[in-house]
């Protein structure tokens, strides 16, 4: 006699000549039988009684919940599940700052739970007395939290990147980060968005396209995209729909009919800035640029 072992898993529904129907787990398929667990008894169901089998496939395994992984002082998240603009904003807004100075304000975001936040260097450019604003979701609205303890970790005015740090190591704790994207993986037509302050309105968004993923300008490379860029948006993030930071806010091309040129850093270029953050740590007495070296002596 021929005896087929099957998955314990594999359920099927057998519908009776009489008309019942029952719903149950295949153990076994024998050529006169089939062997079937009812969860509370096995039953050896006779094919002579059976009129029809249809065969369910298991149920697919939940894929196990992305988790953020530290390199260095950021963070990326392998497995990210893609959303909808509209729920992406809702997991990312919170880590989306503004940066206040004395002569103007921009955009930031943090990237870590010691209060790291990254904008753009000409923000926050010989300044030393800057507030990041922070909003936090609390029932009913918004909370707004202001912290006018920041630290300038490092900054580079060719790259246009700047570092800072909320020195408030307890409440940096609680706020939200987002991760660091690949850039590279950016293509032409891929759906992206930007969240910031442009022209002083916080919390706004706006969405585009990527028109090209590497644009060259004065020696330097851009995300170009349709995204609306405005004064305000400088330093704030460009996400992909996973959540994911792509880009950092930098410029847009202005003139009458000049419409849907915005630009920004691409995310592998700012991974390569903080992981050599020490060659731009900033220094007090020289504001623009990082640490001082002397000149190595000249040969005789």
């Amino acid at each position: 006699m021929l005896v087929m072992a099957v998955p314990a898993a594999e359920t099927m529904l057998v519908v009776l000549k009489n008309g019942s129907e029952l719903r149950a787990e295949l153990l076994k398929e024998r050529e006169d039988a089939l062997v079937l667990d009812l969860g509370s008894t096995i039953l050896s169901l006779p094919r002579a009684d059976i009129a029809r089998i249809e065969r369910e496939s298991p149920k697919p395994i939940d894929a196990p919940k992305a988790t953020a992984q530290s390199e260095d002082m950021y963070f990326v998240e392998p497995g990210r599940a893609g959303m909808t603009v509209e729920k992406n904003v809702q997991r990312v807004a919170e880590a989306v700052v503004q940066i206040q100075t004395a002569s103007g304000l921009g955009s930031g975001f943090i990237i870590n739970k010691m209060g790291h936040v990254i904008t753009n260097q000409h923000v926050i450019a010989g300044e030393r007395e800057i507030t990041v604003l922070v909003y936090k979701k609390k029932q009913g609205g918004l909370e707004k939290q202001s912290f006018t303890k920041v630290k300038i970790v490092a900054m580079n005015g060719y790259l246009d990147l700047a570092i800072l740090q909320i020195d408030d190591e307890a409440s940096a704790k609680s706020l939200s980060f987002v991760p660091i994207g690949d850039s590279d993986a950016l293509t032409q037509g891929q759906q992206v968005f930007a969240i910031g302050s442009p022209l002083g309105l916080e919390r706004s968004v706006s969405q585009g396209i990527v028109s090209i993923r590497a644009r060259e300008n004065s020696g330097r490379w851009y995300i170009q995209s349709t995204t609306q860029i405005n004064p305000g948006n400088s330093g704030g993030p460009l996400f992909n729909l996973k959540g994911e930071v792509v880009g950092v806010n930098n410029m847009k091309a202005a003139g009458v009919g000049v419409e849907g040129l915005g630009f920004s850093i691409p995310a592998n270029m700012l991974k390569l800035f903080l992981k050599n953050r020490e060659a731009f740590a900033f220094d007090p007495r020289n504001p623009n640029a990082g640490f001082r070296y002397l000149p190595p002596p000249a040969a005789e």
